[in-house]
């Protein structure tokens, strides 16, 4: 079966006037309790949108900056004001956060710096062991001095001194925290370090984080949320993503083997709401991530956004976006929040983006949908063993921001004819449907892949104009998964019977010979709603591609972009593409470019906007070719930098 645009408007307009707000027995609320917003006041008015102190801008994860100074008038001005180069290895991706007349960002050696935010000058430079997060990092102060950079470090949550670079040695045991040991005891704790690009996220003196899965196969470590006291590393409170005995949402998994099924892990991004108390934790699928006939139903909390009292933990409310997940669709990208207007009510939300194309939307006090979110039949599952969920959850309002269907007379027009052809004789023998065709040993084309739609950093928001601006990854994947018979494969898979085999999916991302991607163009849209009514404001082409643009070929979108799109009051949305190496000014009204830098190498992550002395800077990272860019012959890249633009000095 396949969603077409035509079918999913008759569905909506055939089911919305019957099943209204229906969907809002399935959104599950807890007698968890939460602060409550002031009546008195638009709920989020008190969100800081002039720093930008976390990831994302800061814990509303807004990709957001009230400073104007940058605006549509003179945008065109923007210059180069400084770069800092990262040095030898990997290019980065990390958010610049700025606090305490600080700016924090990753080099090519994996250590946190410090610089002056006006010049890029180097303050310090740490000298951590191991890995840390490369996506960003969160700041906090009590006000009297004590500032701190919370930082998973190898596994062990550390908070390092802001103004110095030195670990605080006070915190947790000899300066650290590791997450394993707050597992559960009849849980075997993973042997390596537990290590996620998530940097987490800070409530008042709380620092909240998120447990990867601990392996990639059948069996791994559950994916708990746990909270820690900022200035000691004491353990606050856990939230159990895979629900224990006596738990609501146990009874969603067998309980044979319990205890040895891992997943729901919020790899990606997380959302605090100051005012409501609330943290929002938009969850993963389970393990394993395309065969899940050892873990027979809807298997909560995997793949929901999970509403928590952020002083306790508690369980407000929850919403699961696909039930017993077989194509890896966790919820890749924060949480947005805003307040919107409708018949006469200002209604907080919070909005919910997905890799298949699909934007959820429900009050964030309670969980109510905004629009109807209908349970759709899908196709079944003709893997043995397997038991599908016979339906899934559809909004019926928003549309999609992409794509939600990949057919044979979508194949890109720009590949070999050899390429063309083989892509045709696969269309003839595969599955093929919307984002819900199961996987399938005779093979399976998903569109869009546990690659595509929506992906982190991705998703930017307006929350004065109640907008909100989303990129999208169009790409296609090949799911063809095969038993494993091995005595080693079986042992290894929890909950096993019978003849239950574990099956298992070679990475097959469909890119062709000469690096691009399966379908047509666009590659990338960049999409603008107005939130209100849930319409799409506008909807285009994202970025280009070097090697098209050399032969005249434009306005097909970025191929895969990881660009990190950020709003302003000045009426402007900045958008970074890799595969054109460009960073553009768009009028965030028409989604006009107003101005565009191409550099030399390719830019992916999220920039950050902030304010020194009146002036109003864009830092942005640079470096490497880009994800899933190899292939497409692009000159080699320049130098891995950070750069910051700035209008001239002394006009605006």
């Amino acid at each position: 079966m396949s969603i077409s645009h035509r079918n999913r408007t008759v569905l909506r307009l055939a089911l919305a006037t019957t099943l209204g707000l229906a969907m809002a027995a399935c959104t599950t609320i807890d007698g968890g309790s939460a602060a409550t917003a002031s009546t008195s006041s638009i709920p989020g008015a008190s969100f800081d949108h002039e720093t930008w102190d976390g990831y994302l801008g800061g814990g509303d994860s807004s990709q957001y900056s009230g400073l104007s100074q940058i605006n549509r008038s003179n945008v065109n001005q923007l210059e180069i004001a400084w770069e800092f180069p990262t040095g030898e290895g990997a290019p980065p991706l990390f958010n610049p956060v700025v606090a305490g007349g600080r700016m924090y960002v990753i080099n090519g050696a994996g250590q946190l710096v410090a610089l002056n935010p006006a010049t890029g000058e180097q303050i310090w430079e740490s000298s951590l062991e191991g890995r840390i997060g490369v996506r960003g990092i969160n700041y906090w102060t009590d006000g009297a001095g004590d500032e701190r950079l919370m930082v998973l470090n190898n596994g062990l949550l550390r908070a390092v001194n802001a103004a110095t670079g030195e670990v605080i040695s006070s915190f947790g045991t000899d300066g650290g925290v590791d997450l394993r040991d707050a597992l559960a005891d009849d849980v075997t704790p993973p042997g390596g370090p537990l290590q996620t690009n998530n940097p987490g996220r800070i409530y008042n003196d709380t620092i909240i984080m998120s447990l990867p899965a601990g392996a990639y196969d059948y069996a791994s470590a559950p994916a708990d949320i746990q909270a820690y006291d900022v200035r000691t590393g004491a353990l606050k409170w856990v939230f159990h993503t895979i629900p224990r005995e006596g738990e609501y949402g146990y009874e969603t998994w067998p309980a044979n083997d319990h205890e040895l099924v891992g997943g729901g892990h919020n790899w990606s991004e997380s959302t605090v709401d100051t005012e409501l108390g609330i943290v929002f934790i938009p969850t993963g699928t389970a393990r394993y991530d395309f065969f899940g006939g050892n873990r027979e139903g809807d298997n909560l909390f995997t793949d929901s956004l999970v509403a928590l009292d952020a002083e306790t933990g508690e369980r407000i409310w929850h919403f699961q976006t696909v039930h017993h997940d077989l194509w890896d669709f966790d919820l890749p990208v924060a949480p947005k929040l805003m307040t919107i207007t409708r018949d006469g009510e200002e209604i907080p939300i919070v909005i919910q983006a997905t890799k298949w194309g699909y934007l959820f939307v429900f009050d964030r006090r309670d969980g109510t949908p905004i629009w109807p979110i209908v349970e759709t039949p899908v196709p079944q599952s003709d893997v043995p063993g397997e038991v599908a969920s016979p339906t899934q959850p559809i909004p019926s309002w928003p549309e999609p921001f992409m794509r939600t269907e990949f057919t044979v007379d979508d194949i890109n027009p720009y590949l070999p004819e050899a390429d063309q052809e083989a892509l045709r004789e696969r269309f003839e023998t595969w599955r093929v449907g919307g984002p819900f065709m199961p996987p399938s040993i005779q093979g399976t084309i998903g569109f869009p892949g546990h690659n595509g739609g929506a992906n982190w950093g991705n998703v930017a928001v307006d929350p004065v104009n109640q907008r909100l601006f989303v990129v999208s990854r169009e790409l296609p994947l090949g799911l063809r998964i095969q038993a494993d018979p091995r005595p080693a494969a079986l042992e290894a898979m929890p909950n096993a019977e019978g003849e239950d085999l574990p099956y298992r999916w070679p990475v097959d991302f469909m890119l062709q010979s000469n690096g691009m991607v399966a379908i047509k163009p666009p590659f990338s849209n960049l999409t603008a709603y107005d939130m209100n009514t849930g319409e799409q404001i506008w909807d285009i082409p994202n970025g280009e591609i070097l090697t098209l643009e050399e032969q005249g070929i434009t306005g097909v979108g970025a191929q895969t972009p990881r660009s990190g799109p950020v709003a302003t009051a000045g009426g402007l949305l900045f958008v970074n593409t890799a595969s054109d190496r460009a960073f553009r000014a768009r009028d965030a009204d028409t989604g006009e470019i107003l101005w565009e830098h191409r550099f030399d190498a390719g830019t992916e992550g999220v920039p950050a906007v902030y304010e020194v002395d009146g002036r109003q800077y864009i830092t942005v990272p640079v470096g490497g070719v880009g994800h899933f860019l190899g292939g497409l012959g692009l000159p080699e890249p320049g130098p891995s930098r950070y750069v910051t633009f700035a209008l001239p000095e002394g006009g605006e």
